[in-house]
């Protein structure tokens, strides 16, 4: 199945998911290269959802010879997607071509590297930016973030997803590589949130990056090193 469940985590498995994730990964792959191939495993990721997530319903249309009953997805007027800025900027786009109509939120969410980790491995985190729009019993919610190491940054912003909202239909935290340390905290700090990941990666270094990864997504995305 292109997308199997791991514990406290669903893996997406799609073949063209993991090519482009190989390809991310490749410290050879260049800025523009590596943004276009966020934009494209984010779609491919909001095609993974639509198919894993998402229902269907008949409905009968008419063609140029004859009516017919056909199946269309429910719900896709129904999506928020949260992009955690900046890194998730490109895999938004992408997941927009999935839903072209889904409402954006955006939360700037940062981790304070130089502070380091606390006794529990997490960072402190500061958040610059928050805008959200109304979030509603029958949304599905995509908060996006590249890489979800501590989980950290990701606790911090579904705090704000979460706060004076209705509990959505679906709450998906999406991300392209993960840490466990990062996927266990954030399963028990937010256990409503489905964690969707295209790799489990093998852990965290002493500095908090993920193992082996794709370096830091932001600088790479950006050009920022």
């Amino acid at each position: 199945m292109p997308i199997e469940d791991r514990d406290n985590a669903y893996l997406i498995t799609h073949a063209l998911a993991k090519d482009t994730l190989s390809r991310l990964r490749d410290v050879e792959t260049e800025q523009v290269s590596f943004r276009k191939g966020l934009v494209k495993l984010g779609r491919i990721c909001g095609y993974e959802i639509i198919d894993g997530r998402m229902e269907t319903e008949y409905v009968e249309i008419e063609t140029p010879l004859e009516p017919t009953m056909g199946e269309r997805v429910r719900g896709l007027d129904d999506v928020v997607i949260i992009n955690v800025l900046r890194a998730a900027t490109p895999f938004v786009e992408g997941l927009l071509k999935a839903f072209p109509r889904a409402r954006q939120g955006v939360i700037s969410a940062s981790r304070d590297e130089e502070a380091g980790r606390d006794e529990d491995g997490s960072f402190p985190i500061s958040v610059d930016y928050v805008k959200l729009p109304e979030i509603t019993e029958e949304d599905t919610v995509i908060v996006a973030d590249p890489m979800l190491a501590t989980g950290s940054t990701m606790c911090t912003v579904l705090e704000h997803v979460i706060e004076n909202s209705p509990e959505p239909e679906n709450l998906i935290v999406l991300s392209a590589v993960s840490a466990p340390e990062g996927l266990l905290r954030v399963d028990e700090e937010c256990p409503q949130a489905d964690l969707l990941t295209v790799s489990i990666d093998d852990y965290l270094d002493d500095d908090g990056f993920i193992v082996p990864g794709l370096g830091d997504a932001g600088d790479r995305a950006f050009r920022t090193t």
